[in-house]
């Protein structure tokens, strides 16, 4: 029987901060935890503030670096992850946003149907409850994605992943990133061997080496700065850097 190619999308391990390496822990108190206690649910608004937040001024960094879920997917799931290409499908804007449309509509619909509980003991442990299922689901969901398909399938179209877009995209309307959004940047043009590696370890399965900019800055909004690429580059010439003021010159790569 003849071997299955090998993926070309490459397992590589990163060096974990001790917050995102047990971030993961969140997500399992919150969506299973929160069944059995629904207040839990309750902390899920606070996480959604503090990424909306970060993204104004940072892009997705939160979603490589803090996000409890991603954690899960990086942490717990990755051994066992097929790590095939992720369908064009799970990729489209029109599906993205069915996705966010969906997830609006379903959180205001299930709103309102605790909006009569208001005022009583009740209301906070229904309010609690609605976020917990949605964490659970995405515990489901996404971790179903993760072994079938690829670590971070969700990750294309998670409703708060669109939102920080659009929220990135107002803080770069508002010149709020200028001095905090760090990219990944190449900072040897002239070393890089167009090798590809930058692609094949791309959790967000992006191709850096053939868009950077004119700054040498990977300018792909759905880039999670998660420092992989730069961890797994050959000769190292890649880092996380904030904007370059002058592009240098650029040569033939």
């Amino acid at each position: 029987m003849s071997k299955q190619p090998p993926s070309y999308y490459l397992k590589t391990s990163r060096a974990f901060s001790p917050l995102y390496k047990y971030a993961w822990l969140l997500t399992v108190l919150i969506g299973i935890g929160g069944q059995l206690f629904p207040l839990l649910g309750l902390l899920v608004p606070f996480i959604m503030a503090a990424l909306l937040a970060t993204s104004l001024f940072k892009g997705k960094y939160w979603c490589g670096n803090y996000c409890p879920h991603g954690s899960f997917f990086d942490n717990l799931l990755k051994p066992l992850s097929r790590h095939l290409k992720v369908p064009q499908l799970f990729r489209a804007k029109a599906f993205i946003i069915f996705v966010l449309l969906f997830f609006m509509y379903n959180l205001a619909a299930r709103f309102i149907n605790v909006y009569d509980a208001m005022g009583t003991g009740e209301f906070y442990e229904k309010l609690g409850l609605i976020f917990a299922s949605t964490y659970l689901m995405v515990l489901l969901v996404g971790g179903l994605l993760a072994v079938i398909i690829n670590t971070r399938t969700w990750c294309h179209f998670c409703p708060m992943g669109t939102m920080q877009i659009l929220m990135y995209k107002l803080g770069k309307a508002l010149g709020l990133t200028n001095k905090t959004d760090k990219k990944v940047t190449l900072e040897q043009p002239d070393l890089c061997r167009s090798c590809g590696k930058c692609a094949r370890v791309c959790p967000m399965q992006l191709t850096p080496h053939q868009n950077f900019s004119e700054n040498y800055q990977f300018d792909d909004e759905q880039c999670i700065r998660c420092h992989i690429c730069i961890e797994s580059c050959p000769p190292a010439i890649l880092s996380l850097a904030n904007r370059v003021k002058e592009a240098p010159h650029r040569e033939s790569i």
